[in-house]
């Protein structure tokens, strides 16, 4: 959900000296799943193992296997925990390889089950929990100050759709196992995901599914996107052909409709050269001076020259290193002790700069919690340093998932990329440069059509754009995590985007 802004710090620290003598290499921490540095509570070990004494078969209300996913398994329970009056499902999806994805699914409530649109929703890091967006966000619930319960939320955005939060890539939250970094890869998990839930709950399989995420999820919605999408052309192709397997058989043509980016990272190149403007000269007050953002711009060229070969190569010798020199352009707004993810604010605490943060660990470091929701770890892990470190490593960072939107608009998926205009970290600013700059058959229709007001109970929420299948939303008055800050106007929507309705 969020973008490291510390971790990489330290990674970056080692190759200051080879950048530019500056006092320390800023790299997007682990501040609440989004840009940072250094993760409490999380460690650089090995993958994480099972603790023996929780696993047991006893405890799954079903365990879920399909012929055409051999290598698969789903494990299911129903627990009872915060919104006890919505039907709940938690559990597992094990891979031969030693993978187990984490999910915890919430079905609608105001809606009938079988009208009722699926969201699944990512939060990014990379490495972080999407229970984060679950007890902070968007979830039917919010953790209560201390961390010893959680209280049901108004403003969920199961309110007209079922939704499911997975814990991806692996050795996030309670996932555990095989290391995965890079976002293909775990598009490729989440795909098989969907197949075994649709094949164990066939009452959710006849809507919409469309795919959610923030921050670094502006790689794993594209990624995941791209993985159902050409399977799903697959899947038709082979059918049209009369050569489906009768295992094959079983799968089904995933019903994506839409996909939704809050405040991501997806095309570094063109975001990187606004962090100045939205840091000095942006809606709010300024953060910096305004000589400490002529010199994070005056770094841009060199930045951008690094990613373009990034962009070019798309290998982790290409992209580390501007993973390494651009991250560096942070280390003024980090050492200011503002808040990366709002440009209003101070960072609180050590916990990704939101005290919530470790209600969040304490609630579900809780082992009655844990056995209620059938974790097979004793330890929950928020944020993990080892799979950020891992995807920077491997050169993620700055690959150029925005590539990947296209072909999906192409195909008539349609888009949303929203943003509050208070983040610093992934800003509006690049946000809508990206999405103007985007080539894609409808280019300069969505550059010509003008911004309008998006109004939300006779007042202005915020600004749209839309032209055809695409749509960019500026959300006044909230930061990276719009629906922690506007929760209200976050459901309007959310609501009106599974709705097909416009925004102005």
């Amino acid at each position: 959900m969020k973008l490291y802004f510390s971790s990489l710090l330290a990674l970056a620290a080692s190759l200051a000296s080879l950048a530019e003598a500056s006092p320390a290499q800023h790299v997007f921490q682990p501040h609440l799943g989004g840009l940072t540095g250094h993760l409490p509570g999380s460690s650089m070990g090995s993958a994480r193992e099972p603790t023996v004494g929780l696993l047991s078969d006893s405890k799954w209300s079903k365990i879920e296997t399909m012929a055409a996913l051999p290598n698969y398994q789903l494990r299911i329970k129903q627990p009872h925990l915060c919104a006890t009056n919505t039907t709940q499902y938690s559990g597992y999806l094990d891979t031969a390889d030693d993978k187990h994805f984490f999910f915890w699914f919430f079905e609608a409530r105001n809606v009938p089950r079988d009208d009722a649109p699926v969201v699944l929703w990512m939060n990014g890091g990379p490495g972080c929990s999407s229970f984060t967006g679950l007890l902070m966000e968007l979830g039917p619930c919010r953790v209560d100050k201390g961390g010893k319960s959680a209280s049901d939320f108004a403003y969920g955005w199961n309110d007209k759709a079922h939704v499911i939060f997975i814990d991806q890539p692996l050795n996030v939250g309670y996932s555990y196992g095989k290391d995965v970094f890079n976002s293909i890869a775990a598009g490729q998990d989440v795909y098989s995901f969907l197949q075994l839930f649709y094949h164990s709950f066939p009452e959710y399989a006849n809507t919409e599914l469309h795919v959610f995420g923030e921050s670094y999820g502006g790689h794993y919605v594209p990624a995941t996107a791209k993985a159902i999408h050409e399977a799903n052309l697959e899947f038709t192709s082979k059918q049209e052909l009369g050569v489906l397997s009768v295992a094959e058989k079983e799968k089904r043509v995933l019903p994506l409709t839409s996909i939704g980016i809050g405040n991501g990272l997806t095309d570094p190149l063109t975001q990187y050269q606004f962090y100045g403007k939205m840091a000095c000269n942006s809606t709010y007050p300024p953060v910096l001076k305004q000589e400490q953002c002529d010199s994070m711009d005056s770094k841009y060229p060199t930045c951008a020259r690094l990613i373009e070969a990034c962009y070019r190569w798309q290998n982790s010798l290409a992209c580390y290193p501007a993973e390494m020199y651009c991250n560096t352009m942070m280390v003024a707004y980090q050492q200011s002790g503002a808040n990366p993810y709002d440009v209003r604010i101070p960072c609180e605490g050590s916990n990704l700069c939101y005290p919530i943060m470790s209600d969040i660990d304490t609630f579900l470091n809780d082992p009655a919690v844990q056995q209620e929701l059938g974790s097979d770890v004793s330890k929950f892990e928020s944020c993990s340093q080892k799979v950020y470190g891992g995807f920077i490593l491997n050169g993620d960072w700055m690959k150029p998932y925005h590539r990947e939107v296209p072909p999906l608009l192409d195909a008539g998926i349609r888009v949303l990329i929203y943003a509050g205009d208070a983040d610093w970290i992934c800003n509006w600013y690049g946000n809508k440069a990206w999405s103007e700059a985007l080539e894609w058959s409808g280019k300069g229709g969505f550059q010509a059509e003008k911004d309008a007001d998006w109004v939300v109970d006779g007042k202005a929420a915020g600004e749209a754009r839309s032209y055809k299948n695409f749509s960019f939303l500026r959300v006044f008055g909230a930061g990276h995590m719009v629906p922690y800050d506007q929760p209200e106007n976050a459901l309007d929507m959310i609501n009106r985007w599974i709705a097909n309705k416009p925004f102005y």
